[in-house]
């Protein structure tokens, strides 16, 4: 399974994009730009749908993806990890519910 960065890095590359030109559109530095490819740094949502934008990537895709990498970052060395992540699937489920 790719990770957010490298789907980001992939689709730049297969447009034929530079860093530079992407992080200019961002308006970050073409360093943060890079570690974020490289998973070393976390985007803002901000700047993964800006990047769908540009790179012309599903925004709803790229949204999830990134969303559950946030997930995992929080969750993954936890050892009742997957129990807390099915009582918020739960939760989220009834809220939705809730709020119709």
């Amino acid at each position: 399974m790719k990770t957010t960065g490298e789907i980001i890095r992939e689709q730049r590359e297969k447009k034929g994009l530079l860093l530079r030109h992407v992080s200019a559109q961002l308006d970050i530095d073409t360093a943060i730009l890079s570690k974020i490819e490289r998973g070393e740094r976390k985007a803002t949502r901000e700047q993964i749908t800006k990047l769908a934008d540009i790179l012309e990537i599903d925004k709803e895709s790229l949204l999830v993806q990134y969303l559950s990498e946030k997930i995992l970052y929080e969750i993954q060395d936890e050892d009742l990890g997957i129990k807390a992540l099915k009582v918020a699937e739960k939760t989220i489920k009834y809220r939705v519910t809730k709020n119709k």
